[in-house]
């Protein structure tokens, strides 16, 4: 898995050209295989790049620290990798949901409740 963090400029041009989607978002995978990963399948995920720029305006917004946001869209980017989805069917998002939490707050050791749950916009999501 390869990460990058770009400014808002960067971000929206990639938005832009393989999503059709005009303006920055703040977190973008490109899996390198389709669906949800099979324990036969070689340990291949793909690209998650970040908007630092997008991710300060939201940490700033939560009154949270960049960092810690930064950390939520790279597991965000990476359950993407993995096959999980949150534009499709509500369970699916709300999969998604449970999966990014349940890691988030292992990787902060219970300490946060992390940036979804201190009412983060819902804004453009990666």
């Amino acid at each position: 898995m390869s990460l990058v963090v770009v400014d808002d400029p960067a971000i929206a041009a990639l938005n832009r050209r393989y999503f059709r989607r005009r303006g920055p978002t703040n977190v973008i995978s490109f899996p390198l295989q389709e669906g949800k990963r099979e324990e036969s399948q070689p340990f291949l995920l793909g690209d998650v790049v970040i908007s630092a720029d997008t991710a300060e305006r939201h940490a700033r917004a939560a009154g949270i620290p960049t960092g810690e946001e930064i950390l939520f869209l790279l597991v965000h980017g990476i359950l993407h990798l993995t096959g999980y989805d949150h534009e499709g069917p509500v369970g699916q998002r709300r999969e998604m949901e449970a999966k990014e939490k349940e890691i988030f707050r292992g990787l902060m050791g219970g300490s946060s409740k992390g940036p979804r749950e201190t009412k983060v916009r819902e804004g453009k999501r990666g």
